[in-house]
């Protein structure tokens, strides 16, 4: 464990950011699971589709995940929705 009271506070703060960007990154697991599962179950996978991009968009403008890795997962979840779709 740290020593020093600095190393101290950022052990605190890496905790909290910890928990904070865990929170975000299930968010953004379930609301892609609910895509894919609307898309399987034929349901209304367009307005999951929103709810998604906006949750992945937010994670990604966080910081929680990468800009790139956040296109990524909205590019292929659209491509999913768009194929079942034509």
């Amino acid at each position: 464990m740290a020593n020093h009271k600095s190393a101290l506070k950022r052990a605190r703060q890496n905790e909290l950011r910890r928990m904070r960007n865990k929170t975000v990154k299930t968010r953004v697991k379930n609301v892609i699971k609910g895509v894919r599962g609307a898309v399987d179950a034929e349901g209304d996978a367009a307005t999951g589709l929103n709810a998604a991009q906006s949750v992945i968009d937010k994670a990604a403008k966080k910081g929680v995940i990468h800009k790139r890795t956040a296109a990524r997962k909205i590019s292929r979840l659209s491509r999913l929705v768009n194929s079942t779709n034509a």
